[in-house]
């Protein structure tokens, strides 16, 4: 069922085989966000992560632009809210959210823009994009990730440039850096997305949601515990598994080690 913020500020659209679409639909003010419209998307990601019928999700802006980040118009309002409350906190909803999120990146990702890309698990973006980190011009305190995400993605050095000259990372540099997954013509954005959304639907969704889960829970520890959490989960993994399921997981192998073997 497609939903809506009541003001039609964050759309929600479920999409075919399992994906939904999310947009913030700003395109007027390039998707600046208010205070009402982080707690409408944050609540949408707490929604569709406990929808079982959700097996991806699609995060895009409408217009020429990502967002433009937080309606400085309305900043003592925004600011000056809980900053601590995960309810109204779009960026650690997505990072409670179980299920794949993909950015479609169109025009500017600015400052919470910025963050709320970084908090996607793959970004597929139009070329001309670029990520701009504004929080020392305006005088503000960084406080969705900006300031420790950005530089365990793309060094440390390079990140410092970024967010202390306050000057553009364009999407190409940032394909190369290991940021941006792909990058494609602005028309292609969705359609890609939409491909990387299907390829994962196609898989297994408990396994995706768990492997989800351990590289970005590993991606917070240091190589040697990252490895022991692995081998805690798998462990957790196998003994939870019943004799049915190891047969079924062997006949689903066996098949299509088959349909290989009939195409040569």
């Amino acid at each position: 069922m497609d939903r809506q913020s009541p003001d039609n500020l964050i759309v929600v659209n479920h999409d075919r085989n399992g994906v939904a679409l999310i947009t913030i639909n700003r395109p007027g003010s390039l998707n600046s966000l208010t205070r009402p419209m982080m707690v409408d998307l944050a609540q949408a990601f707490k929604r569709l992560g406990r929808d079982d019928s959700v097996r991806a999700i699609i995060l895009t802006g409408a217009g020429r632009s990502f967002c433009s980040g937080v309606d400085l118009t309305a900043a003592e309002d925004v600011f000056k809210g809980d900053v601590k409350d995960p309810e109204s906190d779009p960026v650690v909803q997505m990072e409670q959210c179980p299920k794949p999120i993909i950015g479609a990146i169109k025009g500017f990702a600015v400052t919470a823009g910025f963050e709320i890309a970084l908090a996607c698990d793959i970004l597929v973006a139009a070329k001309g994009s670029k990520f701009i980190d504004t929080h020392a011009r305006f005088g503000i305190f960084p406080s969705w990730g900006l300031s420790q995400k950005l530089s365990r993605i793309i060094g440390v050095n390079k990140a410092r440039e970024v967010s202390l000259t306050a000057t553009p990372l364009n999407v190409e540099v940032a394909e190369k850096l290991g940021f941006v997954n792909h990058v494609v013509e602005e028309g292609e954005v969705l359609k890609k997305s939409r491909e990387i959304a299907d390829a994962i639907v196609k898989n297994n969704q408990d396994l995706v949601l768990r492997y989800k889960s351990v590289i970005n829970d590993g991606f917070k520890l240091d190589l040697g515990r990252a490895l022991s959490l692995e081998k805690e989960r798998a462990h957790d993994y196998y003994n939870g598994m019943t004799k049915e399921q190891f047969r079924k997981m062997q006949e689903f192998i066996a098949g299509r080690s088959s349909k290989k073997q009939s195409k040569l």
